[in-house]
């Protein structure tokens, strides 16, 4: 691949990890409940799912998958389902211990001074783990067939058939997957922090969860609708 044809594949790549999607609602989201590096898991799990669509378009499975409606519309449907059932668990979640006792010390006028607050605001936890983290930004890529038609399209206007194509498909693959970590954690994650101290108390924390549970569904709905 020559460098002019490569950078204007990091330059595609960029535009697209920047348009606001599942990815990004899910990569906010654990940058909000589990703190910026641990959100890294949920990242690393999208990538892996952008890695399978690669391989998919790259073994030609991509064209199956277009050519079959009943297969297309089964995953489709089924990535809706799923990002709605995400959307809703969101919305039901509880407010932390933490942030609960936020709230009772305000209520009973033995919050910390402001100057305090704002000088550390705390991180809402979570007890969800690495792996679970990793599987949900999995799915949450995984079950999007547009993306295989995205890819479907895309791939091929970096890949000359005359030159050995492994090579030609290692480099746009490992281009497309360090492009959007670098987005989704070095400005989706870090735009989620500032919406931090909202969700020091168990009212923010509401609120947050409501905002990106209804993204969420939003997002689900939008996906089995729009053809």
């Amino acid at each position: 691949m020559t460098l002019s044809l490569w950078a204007t594949l990091l330059a595609a790549c960029f535009v697209i990890s920047f348009t606001p999607g599942a990815g990004a609602i899910n990569t906010m989201g654990n940058s909000l409940t589990v703190g910026f590096l641990r959100s890294i898991w949920g990242i690393l799990g999208q990538q892996a799912a952008l890695v399978v669509h690669i391989v998919i378009v790259a073994a030609g499975v991509g064209v199956l998958v277009t050519g079959s409606p009943v297969v297309f519309e089964i995953i489709r449907y089924a990535g809706a389902a799923y990002l709605v059932y995400l959307g809703i668990r969101q919305i039901l979640a509880k407010p932390s211990a933490e942030a609960v006792a936020v709230d009772a010390a305000r209520a009973d006028g033995t919050e910390p001074a402001e100057p305090e607050a704002e000088a550390a605001p705390p991180a809402a936890p979570s007890g969800e783990s690495r792996w679970s983290m990793f599987r949900r930004g999995l799915w949450v890529n995984l079950l999007n067939p547009k993306a295989i038609v995205f890819f479907l399209a895309f791939l091929p206007q970096f890949i000359r058939p005359g030159l050995p194509l492994l090579p030609q498909y290692l480099v746009v693959g490992a281009t497309v997957v360090l492009v959007d970590v670098i987005v989704m954690w070095g400005f989706f994650a870090v735009a989620a922090q500032g919406l931090r101290r909202l969700t020091a108390s168990a009212r923010g924390q509401r609120i947050v969860n409501r905002l990106f549970g209804s993204l969420f569904i939003g997002v689900g709905v939008l996906l089995a609708v729009v053809h």
